[in-house]
Protein backbone atom coordinates (compact mmCIF):
# COMPACT_ATOMS: atom_id res chain seq x y z
CA UNK A 1 0.00 0.00 0.00
CA UNK A 2 1.29 3.85 -0.57
CA UNK A 3 2.64 5.65 1.98
CA UNK A 4 1.25 8.88 2.15
CA UNK A 5 0.89 12.49 3.87
CA UNK A 6 -2.23 14.24 4.04
CA UNK A 7 -1.93 18.06 3.41
CA UNK A 8 -4.62 20.83 3.53
CA UNK A 9 -4.14 24.10 2.07
CA UNK A 10 -6.79 26.20 3.65
CA UNK A 11 -8.88 25.97 6.91
CA UNK A 12 -11.76 23.68 6.23
CA UNK A 13 -10.05 22.92 2.95
CA UNK A 14 -10.13 19.43 1.17
CA UNK A 15 -6.78 16.87 2.19
CA UNK A 16 -4.67 15.94 -0.78
CA UNK A 17 -2.32 13.37 -0.39
CA UNK A 18 1.37 13.37 -0.87
CA UNK A 19 4.40 11.07 -1.05
CA UNK A 20 6.26 12.04 2.08
CA UNK A 21 9.54 10.29 0.64
CA UNK A 22 11.36 9.74 3.95
CA UNK A 23 10.33 12.66 5.87
CA UNK A 24 8.25 11.85 9.25
CA UNK A 25 5.34 14.18 9.83
CA UNK A 26 3.32 14.71 12.47
CA UNK A 27 -0.34 16.63 12.52
CA UNK A 28 0.20 20.46 12.30
CA UNK A 29 3.25 20.54 10.92
CA UNK A 30 3.97 22.60 7.95
CA UNK A 31 4.98 21.59 4.59
CA UNK A 32 5.82 22.70 0.92
CA UNK A 33 4.66 20.83 -1.70
CA UNK A 34 4.56 21.17 -5.60
CA UNK A 35 1.36 21.26 -6.68
CA UNK A 36 -0.42 21.79 -10.38
CA UNK A 37 -0.72 25.74 -9.36
CA UNK A 38 3.19 26.12 -8.32
CA UNK A 39 4.87 25.67 -5.46
CA UNK A 40 2.49 25.55 -2.24
CA UNK A 41 2.86 25.86 1.69
CA UNK A 42 0.44 23.48 3.63
CA UNK A 43 -0.59 22.63 7.08
CA UNK A 44 -0.52 18.13 7.37
CA UNK A 45 -3.63 17.04 8.20
CA UNK A 46 -3.54 13.10 8.43
CA UNK A 47 0.54 12.09 9.17
CA UNK A 48 2.63 9.57 7.61
CA UNK A 49 0.55 6.66 6.74
CA UNK A 50 -0.77 3.68 4.24
CA UNK A 51 -3.71 3.94 2.34
CA UNK A 52 -5.24 1.27 -0.17
CA UNK A 53 -4.18 2.07 -3.86
CA UNK A 54 -8.23 2.85 -4.60
CA UNK A 55 -8.00 6.08 -2.14
CA UNK A 56 -5.00 7.56 -4.55
CA UNK A 57 -6.61 9.46 -7.48
CA UNK A 58 -3.75 10.37 -10.00
CA UNK A 59 -0.10 11.43 -9.77
CA UNK A 60 0.96 11.28 -5.39
CA UNK A 61 3.16 14.15 -5.89
CA UNK A 62 6.38 13.51 -3.73
CA UNK A 63 6.50 16.52 -0.80
CA UNK A 64 9.27 18.99 -1.37
CA UNK A 65 10.55 19.58 2.44
CA UNK A 66 9.01 19.93 6.02
CA UNK A 67 8.64 23.43 6.65
CA UNK A 68 11.73 25.78 7.51
CA UNK A 69 11.74 28.57 10.12
CA UNK A 70 11.73 30.59 7.17
CA UNK A 71 8.85 29.14 4.91
CA UNK A 72 6.88 29.67 8.43
CA UNK A 73 8.30 32.76 8.29
CA UNK A 74 7.40 33.40 4.45
CA UNK A 75 3.67 31.90 4.85
CA UNK A 76 2.91 33.78 8.08
CA UNK A 77 3.50 37.08 6.16
CA UNK A 78 1.48 36.16 3.28
CA UNK A 79 -1.16 35.78 5.79
CA UNK A 80 -0.80 38.91 7.21
CA UNK A 81 -1.28 40.96 4.01
CA UNK A 82 -4.43 39.78 2.75
CA UNK A 83 -6.63 41.62 4.53
CA UNK A 84 -5.16 44.62 3.48
CA UNK A 85 -5.21 43.07 0.04
CA UNK A 86 -8.98 42.93 -0.29
CA UNK A 87 -9.76 46.27 0.78
CA UNK A 88 -7.24 47.24 -1.93
CA UNK A 89 -9.00 45.56 -4.53
CA UNK A 90 -12.66 46.57 -2.82
CA UNK A 91 -11.37 50.25 -3.22
CA UNK A 92 -10.52 50.26 -6.76
CA UNK A 93 -13.43 48.26 -7.37
CA UNK A 94 -15.83 50.79 -5.91
CA UNK A 95 -13.99 53.65 -8.13
CA UNK A 96 -15.37 51.88 -11.41
CA UNK A 97 -18.36 51.01 -9.91
CA UNK A 98 -18.18 47.59 -10.00
CA UNK A 99 -21.19 46.02 -8.15
CA UNK A 100 -18.91 43.12 -7.01
CA UNK A 101 -17.79 42.09 -3.03
CA UNK A 102 -14.58 41.14 -2.64
CA UNK A 103 -14.40 38.13 0.34
CA UNK A 104 -11.03 36.58 0.24
CA UNK A 105 -6.96 36.85 -1.21
CA UNK A 106 -4.81 33.91 -1.94
CA UNK A 107 -1.58 34.62 -2.53
CA UNK A 108 0.67 31.68 -4.02
CA UNK A 109 3.39 30.70 -1.67
CA UNK A 110 6.35 32.17 -4.41
CA UNK A 111 4.62 35.67 -4.32
CA UNK A 112 3.85 34.90 -8.42
CA UNK A 113 0.02 35.18 -8.33
CA UNK A 114 -2.98 36.38 -6.38
CA UNK A 115 -6.21 34.71 -6.29
CA UNK A 116 -8.86 37.57 -5.41
CA UNK A 117 -12.19 35.82 -4.41
CA UNK A 118 -15.58 37.53 -4.31
CA UNK A 119 -19.30 38.01 -4.94
CA UNK A 120 -21.87 39.47 -7.14
CA UNK A 121 -25.55 39.36 -7.87
CA UNK A 122 -24.45 39.38 -11.84
CA UNK A 123 -21.74 38.76 -14.52
CA UNK A 124 -19.18 41.50 -13.61
CA UNK A 125 -16.64 42.82 -16.40
CA UNK A 126 -13.25 43.15 -14.70
CA UNK A 127 -10.88 43.52 -17.19
CA UNK A 128 -9.94 46.81 -16.47
CA UNK A 129 -9.81 45.94 -12.62
CA UNK A 130 -7.57 42.88 -13.47
CA UNK A 131 -4.95 45.70 -15.07
CA UNK A 132 -5.25 47.89 -12.28
CA UNK A 133 -4.54 45.32 -10.38
CA UNK A 134 -1.25 43.67 -11.59
CA UNK A 135 -0.50 47.00 -12.00
CA UNK A 136 -0.33 47.54 -8.35
CA UNK A 137 0.97 44.33 -6.95
CA UNK A 138 2.98 43.36 -9.79
CA UNK A 139 2.04 39.76 -9.85
CA UNK A 140 -0.22 37.67 -11.88
CA UNK A 141 -3.95 38.10 -10.87
CA UNK A 142 -6.90 36.24 -11.43
CA UNK A 143 -10.19 37.02 -10.00
CA UNK A 144 -13.60 34.44 -9.17
CA UNK A 145 -17.10 35.05 -8.43
CA UNK A 146 -17.91 32.32 -5.69
CA UNK A 147 -21.54 31.85 -4.37
CA UNK A 148 -23.15 33.05 -1.00
CA UNK A 149 -22.23 29.26 0.67
CA UNK A 150 -18.41 29.30 -0.09
CA UNK A 151 -18.40 33.05 0.66
CA UNK A 152 -19.59 31.68 4.59
CA UNK A 153 -17.34 28.72 4.15
CA UNK A 154 -14.38 31.45 3.43
CA UNK A 155 -15.20 34.02 6.55
CA UNK A 156 -16.88 31.52 9.41
CA UNK A 157 -19.23 32.73 11.44
CA UNK A 158 -21.61 31.50 14.44
CA UNK A 159 -24.72 29.03 13.21
CA UNK A 160 -28.06 29.03 15.21
CA UNK A 161 -26.50 25.92 17.16
CA UNK A 162 -24.11 28.52 18.57
CA UNK A 163 -20.80 26.83 17.58
CA UNK A 164 -18.57 27.95 14.54
CA UNK A 165 -20.39 26.82 10.89
CA UNK A 166 -19.85 23.57 9.67
CA UNK A 167 -18.39 24.77 6.40
CA UNK A 168 -15.76 26.48 8.24
CA UNK A 169 -14.92 24.21 10.81
CA UNK A 170 -14.87 20.88 9.27
CA UNK A 171 -16.48 20.42 5.95
CA UNK A 172 -14.50 19.63 2.63
CA UNK A 173 -17.31 19.79 0.31
CA UNK A 174 -20.80 20.95 0.06
CA UNK A 175 -23.39 17.99 -1.28
CA UNK A 176 -27.32 19.04 -1.30
CA UNK A 177 -29.80 19.45 1.54
CA UNK A 178 -33.50 19.46 0.67
CA UNK A 179 -36.41 21.09 2.89
CA UNK A 180 -37.86 17.38 2.22
CA UNK A 181 -34.96 16.74 5.18
CA UNK A 182 -36.52 19.08 7.65
CA UNK A 183 -40.14 17.85 7.03
CA UNK A 184 -39.44 14.06 7.55
CA UNK A 185 -37.65 15.44 10.64
CA UNK A 186 -40.67 17.35 11.99
CA UNK A 187 -38.60 20.32 11.95
CA UNK A 188 -40.33 23.98 11.66
CA UNK A 189 -40.54 25.06 8.27
CA UNK A 190 -39.63 28.69 9.02
CA UNK A 191 -36.88 29.65 7.22
CA UNK A 192 -35.48 31.95 10.12
CA UNK A 193 -35.07 28.54 11.66
CA UNK A 194 -33.70 26.07 9.60
CA UNK A 195 -31.13 28.22 7.52
CA UNK A 196 -27.87 28.90 8.34
CA UNK A 197 -25.90 32.46 8.07
CA UNK A 198 -25.35 31.86 4.12
CA UNK A 199 -29.77 32.37 4.29
CA UNK A 200 -29.10 28.73 2.74
CA UNK A 201 -30.78 25.43 4.38
CA UNK A 202 -28.57 24.45 6.94
CA UNK A 203 -25.93 21.71 6.19
CA UNK A 204 -26.45 20.11 9.49
CA UNK A 205 -30.28 18.70 8.34
CA UNK A 206 -28.38 15.92 6.68
CA UNK A 207 -26.50 14.88 9.88
CA UNK A 208 -29.37 12.88 10.85
CA UNK A 209 -31.42 12.61 7.93
CA UNK A 210 -30.25 8.93 6.77
CA UNK A 211 -31.59 7.81 10.43
CA UNK A 212 -35.02 9.83 10.38
CA UNK A 213 -35.55 8.73 6.39
CA UNK A 214 -35.26 4.81 7.78
CA UNK A 215 -37.29 4.90 10.93
CA UNK A 216 -39.96 6.55 8.97
CA UNK A 217 -40.72 3.88 6.90
CA UNK A 218 -41.79 1.91 9.32
CA UNK A 219 -43.18 4.47 12.18
CA UNK A 220 -47.20 5.41 11.87
CA UNK A 221 -47.82 8.30 9.82
CA UNK A 222 -49.81 11.76 11.79
CA UNK A 223 -52.90 11.42 11.92
CA UNK A 224 -53.37 7.87 10.45
CA UNK A 225 -55.04 5.42 12.42
CA UNK A 226 -53.95 2.21 14.44
CA UNK A 227 -54.83 -0.14 16.93
CA UNK A 228 -53.24 0.53 20.39
CA UNK A 229 -53.97 -1.46 23.92
CA UNK A 230 -56.80 1.10 24.63
CA UNK A 231 -58.45 0.58 21.19
CA UNK A 232 -58.32 2.01 18.05
CA UNK A 233 -57.11 5.61 17.89
CA UNK A 234 -55.62 8.70 15.79
CA UNK A 235 -51.97 9.19 15.54
CA UNK A 236 -51.25 12.77 17.13
CA UNK A 237 -47.16 12.43 17.53
CA UNK A 238 -44.34 10.33 16.78
CA UNK A 239 -41.02 10.47 18.48
CA UNK A 240 -38.48 9.20 16.23
CA UNK A 241 -35.63 9.20 18.38
CA UNK A 242 -37.30 7.59 21.45
CA UNK A 243 -39.55 5.36 19.18
CA UNK A 244 -42.77 6.74 20.79
CA UNK A 245 -46.69 6.76 19.23
CA UNK A 246 -48.78 9.38 21.00
CA UNK A 247 -52.31 8.11 20.10
CA UNK A 248 -55.87 10.11 20.47
CA UNK A 249 -58.58 7.43 21.89
CA UNK A 250 -61.99 8.43 21.63
CA UNK A 251 -64.69 6.23 23.74
CA UNK A 252 -67.98 8.25 22.72
CA UNK A 253 -67.58 12.30 23.94
CA UNK A 254 -64.57 11.34 25.81
CA UNK A 255 -60.97 11.34 24.46
CA UNK A 256 -57.75 10.42 25.87
CA UNK A 257 -53.99 10.73 25.30
CA UNK A 258 -52.00 7.63 25.33
CA UNK A 259 -48.11 7.10 24.35
CA UNK A 260 -46.65 3.78 23.11
CA UNK A 261 -43.34 2.87 22.39
CA UNK A 262 -42.99 0.70 19.14
CA UNK A 263 -42.65 -2.53 20.46
CA UNK A 264 -45.93 -2.03 22.96
CA UNK A 265 -47.73 -1.11 19.45
CA UNK A 266 -46.39 -3.94 17.92
CA UNK A 267 -43.87 -2.29 15.79
CA UNK A 268 -40.45 -3.67 14.62
CA UNK A 269 -37.94 -1.84 13.70
CA UNK A 270 -36.28 -2.25 10.16
CA UNK A 271 -32.85 -0.94 9.26
CA UNK A 272 -32.72 -2.95 6.16
CA UNK A 273 -30.08 -4.96 7.90
CA UNK A 274 -27.70 -1.54 8.67
CA UNK A 275 -27.38 0.20 11.80
CA UNK A 276 -28.69 3.68 11.78
CA UNK A 277 -26.04 6.09 11.19
CA UNK A 278 -27.05 9.70 12.76
CA UNK A 279 -24.07 11.15 11.63
CA UNK A 280 -23.88 11.61 7.89
CA UNK A 281 -22.15 13.61 5.62
CA UNK A 282 -23.67 17.00 5.10
CA UNK A 283 -25.35 18.23 1.55
CA UNK A 284 -26.19 21.61 0.35
CA UNK A 285 -28.99 22.81 -0.93
CA UNK A 286 -29.29 25.22 -4.62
Amino acid sequence: MPNIVGIKFKQGGKVYYFDPKDIVFAEGDGAVVETAHGTEYGEVAVANCCVEQSEIHGELKPVLRKATEKDIAAHKAIVEKRPSAIREAQEKADRRKLDMKFVDAEFAFDNSKVVFYFTAENRVDFRDLVKELASAFHMRIELRQIGIRDECKMKGGLGPCGRVCCCNAHLNDFERVSIKMAKTQGLSLNPGKISGLCGRLMCCLKYEDDYYSRTAKFMPKINSEITTPAGKGKVADVDMLRLTVTVRVTDGDNAEMHTYTAEELGITPVYDNATPDVQTQQEEEE
